[in-house]
């Protein structure tokens, strides 16, 4: 019974069987408790086990009190027959919990690419980030409009399937040197970078690239701009930045850990350099960037 009481001290969920061995111990006991069992083997190939781990789980299983071999077969005692309603009960309760957290999206809101009649089946997109309705099927995520809009117009889309796809985005960063500040070539420079460089949102960090910016007449991102760009490039929108040197690693780190996220970074210095802008009637030269970083 002391044994039973230590198991009634654990609260059984998802985060229980990343324990190791754990869901092990349920599945052998279950296998117990609902068919005879009299050889390990028998338990083990039912679970995808060894012989020497089913022999494990037993004895662990065992020395709790929770299982014994009777008359030839291995069996749960009645504090593991316990142990194992409660922990499956709690694990149900658990997984239940979770699934009425999930949002089941069923409807959405879009705004119409153009004119849709009310009824139509239409395709989703992510256009600069945001959810677009056009008519016809696709292979991506698709509904029924449940009522006309004309272009620019909200529309809802219900019975939805499938899902939308996000297009490719990168974060592309301009490192602007603390000093010296920067002159009036760098200002023609990080015109230039804004004309060259995708883009759909612009941030700046540090008060070097604030001020860059703002004789550019931009109107960038200047708080948060790390958790932004992030935001903006898991929905499909390529970042420009510009960052101080100094700030560069602080904003690194918002990606580290994370998924591949691929970011690019050219010296304001390089763009600034004689021949790296257009002239008239000659091509423009690509900048210079580092190779992409893909952070995990």
């Amino acid at each position: 019974m002391a044994a039973a009481g230590r198991q009634r001290e654990i609260a059984w969920g998802l985060a229980e069987l990343r324990r190791a061995g754990a869901a092990s111990e349920l599945l052998f006991l279950y296998e117990c408790a609902t068919q005879p069992v009299r050889r390990l083997r028998t338990v083990a190939d039912r679970l995808g086990l060894t012989v020497q781990a089913a022999s494990h789980l037993y004895r662990q299983l065992a020395s709790r009190g929770l299982v014994r071999t009777d008359q030839g077969e291995y069996r749960p005692t009645v504090e593991g027959v316990s142990w194992l309603h409660r922990a499956l009960t709690e694990l149900e309760g658990d997984l239940a919990r979770r699934r009425e957290r999930l949002r089941i999206v069923r409807t959405a809101l879009a705004i119409a690419g153009e004119r849709i009649p009310p009824g139509a089946r239409v395709r989703l997109e992510l256009s600069d980030g945001v959810l677009v309705a056009r008519r016809g099927a696709s292979a991506g995520s698709q509904g029924i409009a449940r009522a006309g809009a004309e272009n620019g117009e909200l529309v809802e889309v219900a019975e939805l399937s499938g899902i939308v796809a996000i297009p490719p985005a990168t974060i592309y960063l301009v490192v602007v040197p603390t000093r010296p500040p920067p002159s009036v070539r760098d200002l023609s420079a990080a015109r230039a970078a804004v004309r060259r460089f995708p883009h759909g949102l612009v941030g700046a960090q540090g008060t070097a690239a604030v001020y860059l910016t703002g004789r550019l007449r931009l109107a960038p991102v200047r708080f948060g701009f790390a958790a932004a760009a992030l935001e903006a490039v898991r929905l499909g929108v390529s970042v420009l930045g510009f960052i101080e040197e100094e700030e560069l690693p602080r904003f690194l780190a918002t990606f580290t850990g994370l998924e591949r996220i691929p970011i690019r970074t050219v010296r304001l210095d390089e763009l600034s350099r004689p021949g790296s802008h257009r002239r008239p009637g000659r091509r423009r030269p690509e900048p210079t960037l580092q190779r992409s970083r893909e952070l995990r």
